[in-house]
């Protein structure tokens, strides 16, 4: 190890505050305007954004920060979620374009979480979800062309993970995701007559997840862009729901998964994202001709992608080295065109680079690896991402880069569970959670040790949400192999969670056991770091959201009171707010925390 830079100018710190754009969408009807969010105040927020000048003016001022929003097609609303500091619990509201105070849109409804809402391009449907202790419910909601609101209808209600609903553009037809025809977390669409509430058609594969991903932006084309993973492998496909025709886009012989981004603005081309093993190659689609183009873009990360115009594409761009920023690619070759809201240049970074070895089962598990300057072996980071069913791609962190800034070498993992490697990969943890993945983080350090990366006895676990319930579970499941874990907002026992968390991940964690905790008390133990309390034997940290309803306070006060009651060593570290801190002052606190710890630990 270097020694810890704690210092107010530590090149650590400066790439924590660098102003990112990872968010951003154009109101379909009024491309001079837009939504972005960043973090240029030093907290993310929603921001109002002149496309022509790139001038973003702060739209939000929420302590705990708004990450996600949406912008009306005429630019003249913009809606988000508003909660109590970071608790994800509370009303959709919307404000002005010029700015202005929050309106409630459901001030006569309960509390409610949600992920989802939605616009019909003509402006005139509003959809969006609601997450209850009475299910999952999907609405839609007149919008005059004055903007008042008219009566809002309940389309469909379910006690299993259900989203949506995506809306036609003519605002006639809307459509609904939901898992209640599944075991797990296979998807089912639903289709709606939005004016009677009638529901008109499904489409489900069996075994498969079908998903929405949006209908052609053009009125009275009622084709629905949606995906299924029936092959084994995420495939697109077109639902005409005027018509009842499905037509599959397999693209056979293609590896990895294919996802769904956007339609062009008339309605003939489909912008796809191939993911090959945590990695991306963007596609153009022509219907018509049956042609599939590959896009000749630079390397790195990209999401958020859409059609600016029939020749632009937006997408959001980064790579180990360069942080996210907002660029416009030819929507023919995939060339930069130019850079549509650019970044502050961090202090220079490590590369990071794809490695591959055989995990859980035999079978073959990737992550990335970087290691800092001069030979290993190194004190090795371990980490773990969120989901499960997400994946790390290469991306710029700043966390990583801390550790790479001290001496470290850093390795985060695609455990079994994570995507784009395929639907019986990501499946394969469903009913058993923890066994997989924890066997794959043994078979990392490892790979670690023997390609002398990792010293053996200086590895450290590290993740958050998903990745910390990982942390957590590793130093219990294999004590022998590390030298401590940093969980960040964990989930410590399964059954409290499911207690306590909010609604809209009830659902979710149902479909991933089988069942509730109540239906399923063995599995749920089993998968619990809490039942391996007595075999941990390395120190742990935790920082964990005071107002986190998805990895929520009483569980982990539990963890703590257990180990400490066992003589183990944990430092819980509380913080007011959320499922994750959206402050740059706190991120840097934390990351503080974490290196100070861990040079402790490790002597």
């Amino acid at each position: 190890m270097k020694p810890l830079d704690l210092s107010p100018d530590a090149p650590w710190r400066k790439r924590f505050t660098v102003p990112l754009v990872p968010i951003s969408q154009v109101a379909g009807r009024n491309p001079a305007r837009g939504l972005a969010t960043s973090n240029q105040s030093g907290v993310y927020q929603l921001h109002a954004w002149d496309v022509a000048t790139g001038s973003m003016r702060q739209i939000t001022d929420a302590p705990a920060g708004v990450v996600f929003g949406g912008i009306s097609p005429d630019g003249r609303w913009i809606y988000y979620h508003k909660d109590q500091q970071g608790n994800e619990i509370g009303h959709f509201v919307r404000v002005p374009f010029e700015g202005g105070d929050p309106e409630d849109i459901t001030p006569d409804m309960p509390l409610y979480s949600s992920f989802s809402l939605t616009q019909s391009m003509n402006g005139a449907i509003l959809g969006f979800s609601t997450s209850t202790r009475d299910g999952d419910s999907q609405y839609v909601l007149p919008v005059a062309p004055d903007g008042t609101l008219g009566t809002r209808r309940r389309l469909h209600t379910s006690h299993r993970l259900t989203s949506g609903p995506t809306l036609s553009a003519d605002g006639k037809y809307a459509v609904v995701d939901t898992s209640e025809r599944s075991q797990n977390l296979n998807m089912t669409l639903l289709a709606f007559n939005v004016e009677t509430g009638e529901m008109i058609g499904v489409q489900q594969d069996a075994d498969a997840s079908v998903q929405s991903s949006g209908f052609s932006p053009v009125d009275g084309d009622q084709r629905l862009l949606a995906t299924t993973n029936v092959s084994g492998f995420v495939r697109p496909l077109l639902w005409d729901l005027a018509s009842g025709q499905r037509i599959d886009l397999p693209f056979s012989g293609m590896d990895g998964d294919i996802y769904a981004n956007d339609w062009s603005p008339d309605g003939k081309r489909l912008l796809l994202t191939q993911y090959m093993k945590a990695q991306y190659q963007l596609h153009i689609y022509d219907i018509d001709k049956s042609t599939l183009t590959p896009l000749q873009h630079p390397g790195g990360s990209f999401n958020g992608g859409y059609f600016y115009d029939d020749t632009t594409i937006f997408i959001h761009h980064q790579d180990a080295q360069h942080p996210t920023q907002l660029v416009a690619l030819d929507a023919a070759t995939g060339a930069q065109k130019r850079v549509v809201l650019s970044v502050a240049q961090p202090p220079a970074s490590r590369p990071w680079r794809s490695v591959t070895f055989p995990g859980a089962r035999g079978e073959t598990v990737q992550g990335w690896v970087a290691t800092p300057e001069g030979t290993g072996p190194w004190p090795t980071i371990l980490e773990t991402h969120g989901g499960p069913t997400a994946v790390q791609t290469e991306v710029f962190s700043a966390g990583g880069q801390a550790w790479l800034d001290h001496g470290f070498a850093f390795f985060t993992l695609n455990y079994h569970g994570s995507v784009t490697f395929g639907r019986q990969f990501e499946q394969s943890i469903y009913g058993n959670l923890g066994e997989l993945e924890v066997e794959d983080m043994a078979a990392a350090y490892r790979w670690l040790v023997d390609n002398g990366i990792a010293k053996p006895d200086e590895v450290l676990l590290t993740g958050g949400s998903y990745g910390g319930y990982l942390t957590l579970l590793g130093v219990g499941k294999t004590p022998e192999l590390y030298a401590g874990g940093m969980a960040v907002v964990a989930i410590a026992d399964w059954k409290l969670m499911y207690e306590d968390q909010a609604d809209t991940l009830r659902g979710y964690q149902r479909s991933l056991f089988g069942g509730t905790p109540d239906e399923m008390p063995e599995q749920h133990a089993k998968s619990s770091p809490i039942t391996y309390a007595p075999q941990v034997r390395a120190p742990i940290l935790v920082i964990q959201g005071e107002n986190d309803t998805r990895c929520p306070a009483r569980q982990m006060h539990l963890y703590e009171d257990t180990l400490k009651a066992q003589g183990k060593e944990i430092k819980v570290e509380w913080f007011d707010a959320g499922h994750g801190s959206r402050a740059m002052d706190k991120n840097i606190e934390h990351m503080e925390l974490k290196l100070r710890w861990a040079y402790r630990v490790l002597g």
